[in-house]
């Protein structure tokens, strides 16, 4: 079952969320990664418990045991990876985390390596902490989006000691990391000494026969040193209730973010606890719901394609429910994204904010009702032809 089907453009209006008030009455938005979801009945059912036992007050003492041991058992019965309790540290927001861990774990001036295009608040805040960005380019082939390893060696071998970002599964591109790649991806952070910071928020959200590996779970010397952050925001479409993950390997390289004060990361509320504990527990039936629902959007996405927009590229995404839309044969400009929302009134992601490779590219969430993904196709086309 489709657990938004029947989602109306008009109920969606009446939402205050940042995606459907951040532009106008007039204005579809397929931009932020949220989707167009009736809450979840398990959290629903959690929150308003929470709510009516009068559970506004701070969390109590072992709340982050309970969230970190449902972690380590969602880790260990989905993906085979059974990580250390102990090196669970619950965040309000995932940002915030790999914003400390770059912090802490590198220097002004030192090189980021990651992959673009990518997630554009890791590529803010980077720039923020004055760190130099180094990326490393997907490579789209006849068969998808391919990692540039050799480019991934080469700056290890130029130094000793750094960091290296994953997003896996990647935003935007969708692609899942295959084993034998992150096998490389582990060879070259040893060598190196790197420390691996691992995005892996839409890992629960894998289409066909694909399947997330966790890197952590690559070996002993990459889990040590790994930070593996996660929530249920994006499975679950959660992200209002703030409550993640940062789990931290037992290598020495990451002591200094283990010595970060409480303080300094925040504290999770009583609401989110409950919501992620309802989800990992007992949402299963409604995630895999959800799950084949996305893949049934990312399919008929592309028959709408082939149909309306051939001249729009594309590779169907393994994971999550974002197409990342290649508009160069469109001749757009660098940023088909305010083209199609000045004349459309299709509000996208801007492929130039995902770094290198984002020109001429605008990323679509596909996680909305039929017909409203059916109004933005045609909206698009008839801007098209308009013009």
């Amino acid at each position: 079952m489709d657990p938004f089907a029947d989602v109306e453009l008009d109920d969606l209006r009446r939402r205050t969320g940042t995606k459907w008030t951040r532009y106008g009455p007039d204005v579809i938005p397929a931009w932020i990664a949220d989707a167009d979801l009736p809450v979840c009945p398990v959290i629903a059912d959690a929150v308003l418990a929470a709510v009516a036992r009068g559970d506004l007050t701070y969390p109590p003492d072992d709340a982050p045991d309970e969230v970190a041991a449902a972690f380590v058992e969602r880790m260990s019965v989905r993906h085979g990876w059974s990580p250390d309790p102990a090196g669970v540290i619950l965040v309000a927001d995932l940002v915030q985390a790999f914003s400390l861990a770059v912090d802490h774990l590198s220097e002004p001036g030192e090189g980021v390596l990651l992959q673009t295009p990518c997630y554009p608040p890791f590529l803010e805040e980077i720039a923020a902490l004055e760190r130099r960005l180094v990326p490393s380019a997907w490579t789209r082939t006849d068969h998808g989006w391919d990692p540039d390893l050799d480019h991934m060696a080469e700056f290890a071998m130029s130094r000793r000691g750094g960091v290296l970002v994953l997003v896996n599964p990647h935003n935007p591109t969708g692609r899942v990391w295959r084993r034998d790649e992150l096998t490389e991806v582990a060879r070259i952070a040893e060598d190196a000494d790197l420390v691996v910071i691992s995005d892996e928020i839409h890992a629960e959200l894998i289409h066909d026969d694909h399947v997330h590996v966790p890197f952590a779970s690559m070996g002993t010397e990459a889990a040590a040193r790994t930070i593996t952050l996660t929530s249920a925001s994006k499975s679950f479409n959660s992200p209002g209730l703030r409550c993640g993950v940062m789990h931290l390997g037992p290598g020495a390289r990451l002591e200094p973010l283990r010595r970060v004060r409480p303080s300094q990361i925040g504290q999770i509320n009583n609401l989110g606890m409950a919501g992620t504990l309802a989800a990992w527990r007992n949402g299963g039936a409604w995630l895999e719901s959800f799950r084949l629902a996305m893949t049934g959007r990312r399919d008929a996405f592309a028959a709408m394609l082939d149909d309306l927009l051939p001249g729009v590229e594309w590779i169907p995404p393994e994971a999550t429910y974002l197409a990342w839309l290649d508009c160069g044969a469109l001749e757009l400009g660098d940023d088909p994204a305010q083209w199609f929302l000045d004349h459309a009134l299709v509000a996208l992601s801007s492929g130039p904010t995902f770094g290198a490779g984002g020109r001429g590219y605008a990323r679509l969430n596909l996680a909305t009702s039929p017909g409203v993904l059916s109004e933005i196709v045609e909206r698009m086309v008839t801007a098209l032809d308009l013009r």
